[in-house]
């Protein structure tokens, strides 16, 4: 699935915390819910979400170029941090919201346009009560690693008005 017919948006947040991640990631990948703005910027999409685990793809382009003629890491990051934060958001219950606090990434190998689509594997390590983390790996068409991660992340409850607890 491609991101080129889902709309783009944000869900609101009183129906967002109504749920648990599954549900919502899910209802992303189905095109209940839109997708987030920065998907559409980015380029990149879901295509599988199970507790814990969750595969997202996306197409490299020179829109992403660095001076080097080479797509610059800071997207291949978003792509590690959306997916690695997705698996964690994939174990979290109704009233539950998540923020990024740590992200390493590692390049294996450069990226350009004709390097084509990417596939970005993540997988939740742990998840406590206050923290989780994740690990990712981006892949290219023929499985050849291009860049690997891991992160952590604050667990918090989010309150239906839309303020943090």
């Amino acid at each position: 699935m491609e991101m080129k017919n889902q709309l783009f948006g944000l869900v609101p947040q009183e129906v967002a915390v109504g749920m648990s991640g599954l549900e919502f990631l899910r209802g992303i990948l189905e095109g209940r819910y839109p997708a987030p703005p920065f998907a559409e910027i980015a380029d990149v999409w879901p295509v599988s979400v199970e507790k814990g685990q969750v595969v997202f793809e996306a197409r490299p382009s020179s829109r992403f170029y660095n001076p080097m003629g080479l797509v610059h890491g800071g997207w291949l990051a978003l792509l590690l941090d959306t997916a690695m934060g997705c698996a964690v958001h994939s174990a979290l219950e109704a009233g539950k919201a998540y923020a990024t606090t740590d992200l390493r990434t590692t390049y294996v190998k450069p990226v350009r346009e004709a390097t084509g689509r990417l596939r970005c594997e993540a997988t939740l390590l742990h998840i406590g009560g206050r923290t989780a983390s994740a690990e990712g790996k981006i892949l290219d068409s023929r499985g050849a690693l291009i860049a690997h991660g891991s992160e952590t992340c604050q667990i918090f409850p989010i309150a239906k008005g839309g303020k943090d607890n």
